[in-house]
């Protein structure tokens, strides 16, 4: 069957920003997936990113996250601008705050569309924008004791 694209499912659904939040708490993968579930999407893709245990060649032991009063501001600016480039039919994205220690969920952005590849891009071009854009800064505390800030995310 040839693919046809006046369905209302191949369309971006009305309102699809389901979730945005910056948090000081641990993340939640299941909250993130459930948040973009929709009858329409045939796929969705998921971003987890994590605090991994090195940087720059040094050893990392902990970091922080700080951001911006406008930080959510800015995330559901991205987010607009992703759900009006793609075909979105639902888009969650929550980046935490505070102490962190290795094996930590630092962000998690996820994408429903109708088809896999566009699901792909637009969760690509959300976790690509957010850690461009958002003002959130990233101090990394060294095994060595040396410490150092990381511009936006």
């Amino acid at each position: 069957m040839a693919p046809t694209f006046d369905h209302p499912g191949e369309q971006a659904a009305q309102d699809p920003i389901r979730l945005l939040a910056i948090r000081d708490e641990a993340l939640s993968l299941d909250e993130v997936f459930r948040a973009v579930g929709d009858d329409a999407a045939g796929g969705t893709a998921l971003f987890v990113g994590t605090v991994r245990n090195h940087d720059g060649g040094a050893d990392v032991d902990e970091l922080g996250y700080s951001c911006h009063p406008s930080a959510e501001a800015e995330m559901r600016r991205i987010a607009e601008k992703v759900a009006a480039e793609y075909p979105v039919r639902a888009l969650a994205a929550v980046h935490r705050v505070g102490n962190l220690a290795v094996g930590d969920l630092a962000v998690v952005v996820a994408v429903s569309c109708p088809h896999r590849g566009e699901a792909f891009e637009a969760c690509r071009k959300l976790i690509d924008d957010l850690k461009h854009e958002v003002p959130i800064w990233k101090h990394q505390k060294f095994s060595d004791g040396s410490q150092e800030w990381v511009g936006a995310c």
